[in-house]
Protein backbone atom coordinates (compact mmCIF):
# COMPACT_ATOMS: atom_id res chain seq x y z
CA UNK A 1 0.00 0.00 0.00
CA UNK A 2 1.38 3.39 -1.05
CA UNK A 3 1.15 5.93 1.77
CA UNK A 4 2.75 8.70 -0.30
CA UNK A 5 2.57 9.10 -4.08
CA UNK A 6 4.40 11.80 -6.02
CA UNK A 7 3.57 12.04 -9.73
CA UNK A 8 5.39 14.02 -12.43
CA UNK A 9 6.68 16.76 -10.14
CA UNK A 10 8.78 19.53 -11.71
CA UNK A 11 10.39 22.46 -9.93
CA UNK A 12 12.75 25.23 -11.01
CA UNK A 13 14.74 27.54 -8.76
CA UNK A 14 16.51 30.64 -10.03
CA UNK A 15 16.31 29.40 -13.61
CA UNK A 16 17.82 26.02 -12.69
CA UNK A 17 15.86 22.76 -12.98
CA UNK A 18 15.85 21.04 -9.58
CA UNK A 19 13.31 18.31 -10.42
CA UNK A 20 11.80 17.41 -13.78
CA UNK A 21 8.87 15.01 -14.19
CA UNK A 22 9.94 13.21 -10.99
CA UNK A 23 7.83 10.43 -9.48
CA UNK A 24 8.11 8.71 -6.11
CA UNK A 25 6.16 6.27 -4.00
CA UNK A 26 6.52 5.29 -0.36
CA UNK A 27 5.05 1.98 0.76
CA UNK A 28 4.03 1.11 4.31
CA UNK A 29 7.07 0.21 6.43
CA UNK A 30 9.68 1.17 3.79
CA UNK A 31 12.95 2.67 4.99
CA UNK A 32 13.97 5.02 2.19
CA UNK A 33 17.31 6.73 1.72
CA UNK A 34 17.26 9.87 -0.45
CA UNK A 35 20.75 10.38 -1.88
CA UNK A 36 22.53 12.72 -4.29
CA UNK A 37 25.31 15.28 -4.44
CA UNK A 38 25.08 18.63 -2.62
CA UNK A 39 22.62 20.96 -4.35
CA UNK A 40 20.85 18.26 -6.38
CA UNK A 41 17.52 18.97 -4.67
CA UNK A 42 17.12 16.53 -1.76
CA UNK A 43 15.97 19.17 0.74
CA UNK A 44 13.82 20.79 -1.98
CA UNK A 45 12.06 17.45 -2.52
CA UNK A 46 11.43 17.08 1.22
CA UNK A 47 10.02 20.62 1.35
CA UNK A 48 7.69 19.82 -1.54
CA UNK A 49 6.26 16.63 -0.03
CA UNK A 50 5.77 18.31 3.37
CA UNK A 51 3.95 21.26 1.80
CA UNK A 52 6.58 23.87 2.64
CA UNK A 53 7.14 24.44 -1.07
CA UNK A 54 4.72 24.27 -3.99
CA UNK A 55 6.02 22.47 -7.08
CA UNK A 56 5.70 24.14 -10.48
CA UNK A 57 3.94 21.03 -11.79
CA UNK A 58 2.84 17.62 -10.54
CA UNK A 59 0.77 16.03 -7.81
CA UNK A 60 1.48 14.88 -4.24
CA UNK A 61 -0.98 12.51 -2.56
CA UNK A 62 -0.82 11.27 1.03
CA UNK A 63 -3.07 8.47 2.23
CA UNK A 64 -5.85 9.48 4.64
CA UNK A 65 -5.20 9.96 8.36
CA UNK A 66 -1.43 9.89 7.89
CA UNK A 67 0.85 11.32 10.58
CA UNK A 68 4.24 12.73 9.62
CA UNK A 69 7.21 14.12 11.48
CA UNK A 70 9.91 16.23 9.80
CA UNK A 71 13.39 17.00 11.12
CA UNK A 72 15.04 19.44 8.75
CA UNK A 73 18.46 21.12 8.80
CA UNK A 74 17.24 24.52 10.03
CA UNK A 75 14.48 23.90 12.60
CA UNK A 76 14.64 26.32 15.56
CA UNK A 77 13.48 25.96 19.17
CA UNK A 78 11.37 28.50 21.04
CA UNK A 79 13.33 30.35 23.73
CA UNK A 80 12.36 30.07 27.38
CA UNK A 81 11.38 26.40 27.26
CA UNK A 82 13.16 23.58 29.05
CA UNK A 83 14.15 20.40 27.24
CA UNK A 84 11.33 18.59 29.08
CA UNK A 85 8.79 21.24 27.94
CA UNK A 86 9.78 20.68 24.32
CA UNK A 87 9.67 16.89 24.60
CA UNK A 88 6.22 16.95 26.21
CA UNK A 89 4.94 18.77 23.12
CA UNK A 90 5.22 15.38 21.39
CA UNK A 91 2.16 14.37 23.46
CA UNK A 92 0.28 17.66 23.12
CA UNK A 93 -2.86 15.97 21.78
CA UNK A 94 -2.98 13.68 24.83
CA UNK A 95 -2.63 16.56 27.27
CA UNK A 96 -5.51 18.26 25.43
CA UNK A 97 -7.59 15.08 25.84
CA UNK A 98 -6.79 15.06 29.58
CA UNK A 99 -7.91 18.72 29.85
CA UNK A 100 -11.14 17.83 28.05
CA UNK A 101 -11.71 14.94 30.49
CA UNK A 102 -11.09 17.15 33.55
CA UNK A 103 -13.47 19.79 32.16
CA UNK A 104 -16.17 17.13 31.82
CA UNK A 105 -15.64 16.06 35.45
CA UNK A 106 -16.16 19.68 36.56
CA UNK A 107 -19.49 19.87 34.73
CA UNK A 108 -20.83 16.63 36.24
CA UNK A 109 -22.06 18.33 39.44
CA UNK A 110 -24.65 20.35 37.51
CA UNK A 111 -25.64 17.66 35.00
CA UNK A 112 -28.97 15.86 34.70
CA UNK A 113 -29.09 12.06 34.94
CA UNK A 114 -29.18 11.70 31.15
CA UNK A 115 -26.33 14.19 30.68
CA UNK A 116 -24.35 12.46 33.42
CA UNK A 117 -24.61 9.10 31.63
CA UNK A 118 -23.34 10.69 28.40
CA UNK A 119 -20.51 12.39 30.26
CA UNK A 120 -19.47 9.11 31.90
CA UNK A 121 -19.34 7.47 28.47
CA UNK A 122 -17.17 10.33 27.14
CA UNK A 123 -14.84 10.19 30.12
CA UNK A 124 -14.54 6.42 29.86
CA UNK A 125 -13.68 6.66 26.15
CA UNK A 126 -11.04 9.37 26.72
CA UNK A 127 -9.57 7.43 29.67
CA UNK A 128 -9.32 4.30 27.51
CA UNK A 129 -7.57 6.22 24.70
CA UNK A 130 -5.09 7.79 27.13
CA UNK A 131 -4.23 4.43 28.68
CA UNK A 132 -3.95 2.74 25.27
CA UNK A 133 -1.47 5.39 24.06
CA UNK A 134 0.64 5.24 27.23
CA UNK A 135 -0.29 8.67 28.60
CA UNK A 136 0.44 7.68 32.18
CA UNK A 137 3.97 6.52 31.39
CA UNK A 138 4.93 9.56 29.29
CA UNK A 139 7.78 10.58 31.57
CA UNK A 140 9.41 7.14 31.38
CA UNK A 141 9.04 7.21 27.56
CA UNK A 142 10.67 10.64 27.46
CA UNK A 143 13.55 9.54 29.66
CA UNK A 144 14.14 6.34 27.67
CA UNK A 145 14.61 8.04 24.30
CA UNK A 146 16.25 11.15 25.80
CA UNK A 147 18.87 8.93 27.44
CA UNK A 148 19.40 7.03 24.19
CA UNK A 149 20.35 10.29 22.46
CA UNK A 150 22.36 11.64 25.41
CA UNK A 151 19.94 14.30 26.71
CA UNK A 152 19.79 12.71 30.15
CA UNK A 153 23.40 13.76 30.75
CA UNK A 154 22.51 17.39 30.02
CA UNK A 155 19.47 17.50 32.32
CA UNK A 156 15.90 17.73 31.05
CA UNK A 157 15.22 20.89 33.06
CA UNK A 158 17.88 22.89 31.22
CA UNK A 159 16.66 25.81 29.08
CA UNK A 160 16.94 25.27 25.34
CA UNK A 161 18.47 28.77 25.03
CA UNK A 162 21.61 27.41 26.72
CA UNK A 163 22.11 24.44 24.40
CA UNK A 164 24.79 23.95 21.75
CA UNK A 165 23.85 23.30 18.11
CA UNK A 166 24.35 19.56 18.60
CA UNK A 167 22.23 19.50 21.73
CA UNK A 168 19.38 21.35 19.98
CA UNK A 169 19.46 18.75 17.20
CA UNK A 170 19.17 16.00 19.82
CA UNK A 171 16.13 17.69 21.41
CA UNK A 172 14.32 18.02 18.07
CA UNK A 173 15.15 14.46 17.10
CA UNK A 174 14.05 13.08 20.50
CA UNK A 175 10.72 14.93 20.23
CA UNK A 176 10.20 13.53 16.74
CA UNK A 177 10.90 9.94 17.82
CA UNK A 178 8.53 10.33 20.78
CA UNK A 179 5.77 11.35 18.36
CA UNK A 180 6.30 8.02 16.50
CA UNK A 181 4.62 9.24 13.28
CA UNK A 182 3.58 6.89 10.46
CA UNK A 183 6.25 8.59 8.34
CA UNK A 184 9.50 10.00 9.71
CA UNK A 185 11.26 12.51 7.46
CA UNK A 186 14.85 13.03 8.57
CA UNK A 187 17.20 15.53 6.91
CA UNK A 188 20.77 14.72 8.01
CA UNK A 189 19.86 13.60 11.57
CA UNK A 190 23.41 12.46 12.42
CA UNK A 191 24.88 15.96 12.03
CA UNK A 192 26.10 17.03 15.47
CA UNK A 193 25.32 13.62 17.00
CA UNK A 194 28.09 11.76 18.80
CA UNK A 195 29.34 8.33 17.75
CA UNK A 196 27.50 6.38 20.47
CA UNK A 197 24.24 8.24 19.85
CA UNK A 198 24.51 7.69 16.09
CA UNK A 199 24.77 3.97 16.88
CA UNK A 200 21.71 4.20 19.16
CA UNK A 201 19.72 5.98 16.42
CA UNK A 202 20.88 3.42 13.86
CA UNK A 203 19.50 0.55 15.97
CA UNK A 204 16.29 2.50 16.61
CA UNK A 205 15.66 3.08 12.90
CA UNK A 206 16.51 -0.51 11.95
CA UNK A 207 13.68 -1.62 14.25
CA UNK A 208 11.29 1.24 13.39
CA UNK A 209 7.99 -0.34 12.35
CA UNK A 210 6.74 2.66 10.38
CA UNK A 211 8.15 4.20 7.19
CA UNK A 212 10.82 6.85 6.98
CA UNK A 213 12.63 8.98 4.40
CA UNK A 214 16.23 9.72 5.31
CA UNK A 215 18.75 12.18 3.86
CA UNK A 216 22.27 11.50 5.08
CA UNK A 217 25.85 11.68 3.79
CA UNK A 218 26.97 9.23 6.48
CA UNK A 219 27.39 6.18 4.26
CA UNK A 220 27.76 3.47 6.97
CA UNK A 221 24.68 4.86 8.75
CA UNK A 222 22.64 5.09 5.55
CA UNK A 223 23.66 1.60 4.48
CA UNK A 224 22.67 0.10 7.82
CA UNK A 225 19.09 1.41 8.04
CA UNK A 226 17.65 1.61 4.50
CA UNK A 227 15.96 -0.93 2.23
CA UNK A 228 15.10 1.41 -0.67
CA UNK A 229 17.22 4.17 -2.22
CA UNK A 230 15.97 7.10 -4.31
CA UNK A 231 18.76 8.86 -6.21
CA UNK A 232 18.45 12.53 -7.25
CA UNK A 233 20.66 13.40 -10.21
CA UNK A 234 20.24 15.82 -13.08
CA UNK A 235 16.66 16.68 -11.95
CA UNK A 236 15.69 12.97 -12.19
CA UNK A 237 14.56 10.74 -9.34
CA UNK A 238 15.35 7.00 -9.66
CA UNK A 239 14.27 4.16 -7.36
CA UNK A 240 16.60 1.30 -6.36
CA UNK A 241 15.46 -1.57 -4.11
CA UNK A 242 18.04 -2.55 -1.48
CA UNK A 243 20.57 -0.82 0.78
CA UNK A 244 23.12 1.85 -0.18
CA UNK A 245 25.81 -0.64 -1.25
CA UNK A 246 23.33 -2.32 -3.60
CA UNK A 247 22.40 1.10 -5.00
CA UNK A 248 26.06 1.84 -5.78
CA UNK A 249 26.39 -1.49 -7.64
CA UNK A 250 23.15 -0.99 -9.59
CA UNK A 251 23.94 2.66 -10.35
CA UNK A 252 27.39 1.81 -11.73
CA UNK A 253 25.92 -1.02 -13.83
CA UNK A 254 23.16 1.25 -15.19
CA UNK A 255 25.70 3.97 -15.94
CA UNK A 256 27.90 1.57 -17.94
CA UNK A 257 24.87 0.24 -19.84
CA UNK A 258 23.72 3.76 -20.75
CA UNK A 259 27.25 4.70 -21.88
CA UNK A 260 27.47 1.59 -24.06
CA UNK A 261 24.03 2.27 -25.56
CA UNK A 262 25.03 5.91 -26.12
CA UNK A 263 28.24 4.93 -27.95
CA UNK A 264 26.35 2.42 -30.11
CA UNK A 265 23.64 4.97 -30.95
CA UNK A 266 26.17 7.70 -31.76
CA UNK A 267 27.87 5.36 -34.27
CA UNK A 268 24.50 4.60 -35.86
CA UNK A 269 23.60 8.32 -35.99
CA UNK A 270 26.91 9.16 -37.67
CA UNK A 271 26.43 6.36 -40.17
CA UNK A 272 22.89 7.51 -41.04
CA UNK A 273 23.93 11.18 -41.27
CA UNK A 274 26.83 10.28 -43.59
CA UNK A 275 24.49 8.30 -45.86
CA UNK A 276 21.95 11.14 -45.98
CA UNK A 277 24.64 13.73 -46.75
CA UNK A 278 26.10 11.63 -49.58
CA UNK A 279 22.82 10.48 -51.18
CA UNK A 280 20.12 13.13 -50.70
CA UNK A 281 21.09 15.00 -53.87
CA UNK A 282 21.23 11.92 -56.15
CA UNK A 283 17.92 11.00 -57.81
CA UNK A 284 18.61 7.26 -57.66
CA UNK A 285 19.21 7.24 -53.89
CA UNK A 286 17.18 10.25 -52.66
CA UNK A 287 14.29 8.08 -51.41
CA UNK A 288 16.70 5.92 -49.43
CA UNK A 289 18.22 9.10 -47.97
CA UNK A 290 14.75 10.39 -47.00
CA UNK A 291 13.97 7.06 -45.31
CA UNK A 292 17.13 7.27 -43.21
CA UNK A 293 16.42 10.92 -42.39
CA UNK A 294 12.97 9.89 -41.08
CA UNK A 295 14.66 7.25 -38.95
CA UNK A 296 16.97 9.92 -37.55
CA UNK A 297 14.08 12.29 -36.85
CA UNK A 298 12.14 9.62 -34.94
CA UNK A 299 15.12 8.41 -32.95
CA UNK A 300 14.95 8.86 -29.16
CA UNK A 301 18.44 10.25 -28.67
CA UNK A 302 20.22 9.05 -25.53
CA UNK A 303 21.73 11.84 -23.43
CA UNK A 304 24.45 11.18 -20.88
CA UNK A 305 24.08 12.78 -17.46
CA UNK A 306 26.62 15.56 -17.18
CA UNK A 307 29.41 14.62 -14.84
CA UNK A 308 29.19 16.72 -11.70
CA UNK A 309 32.20 18.90 -11.02
CA UNK A 310 33.88 17.26 -8.04
CA UNK A 311 35.48 19.46 -5.39
CA UNK A 312 39.25 19.70 -5.41
CA UNK A 313 40.07 21.11 -2.00
CA UNK A 314 43.60 22.13 -1.12
CA UNK A 315 45.09 24.48 1.49
CA UNK A 316 48.02 26.85 1.02
CA UNK A 317 50.74 26.67 3.62
CA UNK A 318 53.03 29.45 4.72
CA UNK A 319 56.23 29.74 6.76
CA UNK A 320 56.44 27.26 9.64
CA UNK A 321 55.33 28.30 13.12
CA UNK A 322 57.44 27.92 16.24
CA UNK A 323 57.86 24.40 17.65
CA UNK A 324 54.88 24.78 20.00
CA UNK A 325 51.66 26.08 18.45
CA UNK A 326 50.08 26.54 21.87
CA UNK A 327 50.54 25.54 25.48
CA UNK A 328 47.57 25.48 27.87
CA UNK A 329 48.44 25.96 31.54
CA UNK A 330 45.71 25.03 34.06
CA UNK A 331 43.23 26.09 31.37
CA UNK A 332 39.54 25.96 32.27
CA UNK A 333 37.05 26.73 29.50
CA UNK A 334 33.39 27.69 29.68
CA UNK A 335 31.11 30.66 30.12
CA UNK A 336 29.68 31.32 33.60
CA UNK A 337 31.04 28.06 35.00
CA UNK A 338 33.98 25.89 33.88
CA UNK A 339 33.21 23.00 31.53
CA UNK A 340 36.57 21.30 32.21
CA UNK A 341 38.97 20.57 34.99
CA UNK A 342 42.31 22.45 34.65
CA UNK A 343 43.97 21.40 31.37
CA UNK A 344 47.70 21.21 30.81
CA UNK A 345 48.04 20.32 27.15
CA UNK A 346 50.26 21.43 24.31
CA UNK A 347 50.26 21.20 20.52
CA UNK A 348 53.46 20.83 18.55
CA UNK A 349 54.03 22.04 15.00
CA UNK A 350 52.98 19.41 12.45
CA UNK A 351 50.64 17.50 14.75
CA UNK A 352 47.19 16.63 13.44
CA UNK A 353 44.74 16.24 16.32
CA UNK A 354 41.11 15.06 16.30
CA UNK A 355 38.91 16.10 19.22
CA UNK A 356 35.97 13.86 20.05
CA UNK A 357 33.39 13.54 22.82
CA UNK A 358 29.67 13.94 23.42
CA UNK A 359 28.04 17.28 22.63
CA UNK A 360 27.84 20.02 25.23
CA UNK A 361 31.20 19.29 26.88
CA UNK A 362 33.03 22.19 25.26
CA UNK A 363 34.64 21.05 21.99
CA UNK A 364 33.67 24.23 20.14
CA UNK A 365 34.33 26.32 23.26
CA UNK A 366 37.86 24.87 23.45
CA UNK A 367 38.61 25.85 19.84
CA UNK A 368 37.36 29.41 20.38
CA UNK A 369 39.37 29.73 23.59
CA UNK A 370 42.57 28.49 21.92
CA UNK A 371 42.07 31.05 19.13
CA UNK A 372 41.43 33.88 21.60
CA UNK A 373 37.79 34.32 20.60
CA UNK A 374 36.68 33.44 24.15
CA UNK A 375 38.40 34.23 27.44
CA UNK A 376 39.33 31.29 29.68
CA UNK A 377 37.39 30.80 32.91
CA UNK A 378 40.73 30.01 34.50
CA UNK A 379 44.36 29.45 33.56
CA UNK A 380 45.87 30.63 30.30
CA UNK A 381 46.80 29.78 26.72
CA UNK A 382 50.28 30.65 25.52
CA UNK A 383 50.36 30.86 21.72
CA UNK A 384 53.48 30.18 19.67
CA UNK A 385 55.16 32.52 17.23
CA UNK A 386 54.54 33.05 13.53
CA UNK A 387 51.05 31.53 13.68
CA UNK A 388 48.71 31.88 10.69
CA UNK A 389 45.48 30.14 11.78
CA UNK A 390 42.45 29.37 9.63
CA UNK A 391 39.15 28.68 11.41
CA UNK A 392 36.13 26.78 10.06
CA UNK A 393 33.18 27.43 12.37
CA UNK A 394 30.44 24.86 12.93
CA UNK A 395 27.54 27.24 12.37
CA UNK A 396 26.84 28.27 8.78
CA UNK A 397 26.69 31.83 7.41
CA UNK A 398 22.98 32.40 6.78
CA UNK A 399 22.11 35.88 8.04
CA UNK A 400 23.52 37.66 4.99
CA UNK A 401 22.23 38.90 1.66
CA UNK A 402 25.60 38.14 0.06
CA UNK A 403 25.78 35.76 -2.86
CA UNK A 404 28.50 33.12 -2.69
CA UNK A 405 30.59 35.27 -5.05
CA UNK A 406 30.10 38.40 -2.90
CA UNK A 407 30.93 36.45 0.26
CA UNK A 408 34.38 35.59 -1.09
CA UNK A 409 34.86 39.02 -2.69
CA UNK A 410 34.15 40.79 0.61
CA UNK A 411 37.14 38.98 2.14
CA UNK A 412 39.38 39.19 -0.95
CA UNK A 413 38.45 42.46 -2.74
CA UNK A 414 41.63 42.46 -4.84
CA UNK A 415 40.58 39.29 -6.68
CA UNK A 416 38.94 39.58 -10.10
CA UNK A 417 35.47 38.25 -10.83
CA UNK A 418 37.01 35.40 -12.85
CA UNK A 419 39.42 34.49 -10.05
CA UNK A 420 36.62 34.32 -7.46
CA UNK A 421 34.48 32.19 -9.77
CA UNK A 422 37.41 29.86 -10.47
CA UNK A 423 38.09 29.45 -6.73
CA UNK A 424 34.44 28.59 -6.02
CA UNK A 425 34.28 26.25 -9.02
CA UNK A 426 37.29 24.38 -7.62
CA UNK A 427 35.15 23.68 -4.55
CA UNK A 428 32.50 22.00 -6.73
CA UNK A 429 30.12 24.94 -7.05
CA UNK A 430 28.31 25.70 -10.31
CA UNK A 431 27.46 29.09 -11.80
CA UNK A 432 23.97 28.84 -10.23
CA UNK A 433 25.46 28.25 -6.79
CA UNK A 434 28.01 31.03 -7.20
CA UNK A 435 25.34 33.62 -7.96
CA UNK A 436 22.87 32.37 -5.29
CA UNK A 437 22.54 34.01 -1.88
CA UNK A 438 24.20 32.25 1.05
CA UNK A 439 20.86 32.03 2.88
CA UNK A 440 19.31 29.83 0.16
CA UNK A 441 22.25 27.50 -0.45
CA UNK A 442 22.03 23.99 0.96
CA UNK A 443 24.13 23.12 4.01
CA UNK A 444 26.72 21.39 1.82
CA UNK A 445 26.98 24.25 -0.68
CA UNK A 446 27.31 26.73 2.20
CA UNK A 447 30.14 24.68 3.72
CA UNK A 448 31.96 24.63 0.37
CA UNK A 449 31.88 28.45 0.21
CA UNK A 450 33.34 28.68 3.70
CA UNK A 451 36.03 26.12 2.85
CA UNK A 452 36.83 28.18 -0.26
CA UNK A 453 37.62 31.13 2.01
CA UNK A 454 40.14 29.04 3.93
CA UNK A 455 41.70 27.75 0.71
CA UNK A 456 42.54 31.32 -0.33
CA UNK A 457 44.47 32.04 2.88
CA UNK A 458 48.09 31.15 3.55
CA UNK A 459 47.99 29.06 6.73
CA UNK A 460 50.10 26.98 9.02
CA UNK A 461 47.36 26.02 11.52
CA UNK A 462 43.91 24.74 10.52
CA UNK A 463 41.20 24.74 13.20
CA UNK A 464 38.12 22.93 11.93
CA UNK A 465 34.83 22.49 13.82
CA UNK A 466 32.75 19.68 12.27
CA UNK A 467 33.67 20.52 8.64
CA UNK A 468 32.09 17.36 7.20
CA UNK A 469 28.55 18.15 8.34
CA UNK A 470 26.38 18.41 5.19
CA UNK A 471 29.23 17.51 2.78
CA UNK A 472 28.46 14.81 0.21
CA UNK A 473 30.62 11.72 -0.29
CA UNK A 474 32.88 13.22 -2.99
CA UNK A 475 33.41 16.44 -1.02
CA UNK A 476 34.33 14.49 2.13
CA UNK A 477 36.86 12.41 0.21
CA UNK A 478 38.46 15.51 -1.32
CA UNK A 479 38.59 17.32 2.04
CA UNK A 480 40.18 14.31 3.70
CA UNK A 481 42.93 14.18 1.06
CA UNK A 482 43.52 17.93 1.38
CA UNK A 483 44.02 17.58 5.14
CA UNK A 484 46.38 14.65 4.64
CA UNK A 485 48.41 16.75 2.17
CA UNK A 486 48.45 19.90 4.34
CA UNK A 487 51.96 20.43 5.75
CA UNK A 488 50.87 22.54 8.72
CA UNK A 489 49.19 21.74 12.04
CA UNK A 490 45.53 20.68 12.35
CA UNK A 491 43.02 20.61 15.20
CA UNK A 492 39.78 18.97 14.06
CA UNK A 493 36.48 18.44 15.88
CA UNK A 494 34.56 15.57 14.30
CA UNK A 495 31.96 12.93 15.13
CA UNK A 496 33.05 10.73 12.20
CA UNK A 497 35.96 8.43 13.15
CA UNK A 498 36.03 6.97 9.62
CA UNK A 499 36.91 10.47 8.35
CA UNK A 500 39.96 11.07 10.57
CA UNK A 501 41.18 7.88 12.22
CA UNK A 502 43.68 6.85 9.53
CA UNK A 503 45.59 10.16 9.26
CA UNK A 504 45.56 12.06 12.59
CA UNK A 505 48.56 11.80 14.92
CA UNK A 506 46.45 11.79 18.12
CA UNK A 507 42.86 11.88 19.39
CA UNK A 508 41.82 14.03 22.37
CA UNK A 509 38.61 13.05 24.17
CA UNK A 510 36.91 15.92 26.02
CA UNK A 511 35.10 13.36 28.16
CA UNK A 512 38.43 12.84 29.97
CA UNK A 513 38.51 16.54 30.92
CA UNK A 514 34.91 17.44 31.65
CA UNK A 515 33.56 18.49 35.03
CA UNK A 516 30.15 17.08 34.02
CA UNK A 517 28.84 13.56 34.56
CA UNK A 518 29.05 11.70 31.23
Amino acid sequence: MSILTVENVSHDFGGRKILEDASFRLLKGEHVGLVGANGEGKSTFLNIITGKLMPDEGKIEWCKRITTGYLDQHTVLEKGQTIRDVLRLAFKHMYEMEEEMLAIYEKMGDASETELAEMMDDVSEIQHDLERHGFYIIDSKIESIANGLGLGNIGLDKLVDELSGGQRTKVLLTKLLLEAPMILILDEPTNYLDVEHIEWLKNYLINYENAFILVSHDVPFMNGVTNVIYHVEGADLTRYVGDYENFIRMYDLKKRQVEQAYDKQQKEIKKLEDFVARNKARVATSNMAKSRQKKLDKMDVIELVKEKVKPNFGFKDTRASSKYVFEAQDLMIGYDEPLTSPLNIQLERGQKIAIKGVNGLGKSTLLKTLLGKLKPVGGKVILGDYLSPGYFEQEAIRDTDHTALEEIWSSYPSMTNAEVRAALARCGLTTEHITSKMMVLSGGENAKVRLCKLMLEELNWLVLDEPTNHLDVDAKASLKQALIDFKGTIVLVSHEPEFYQDWVTDVWNVEDWTTKVV
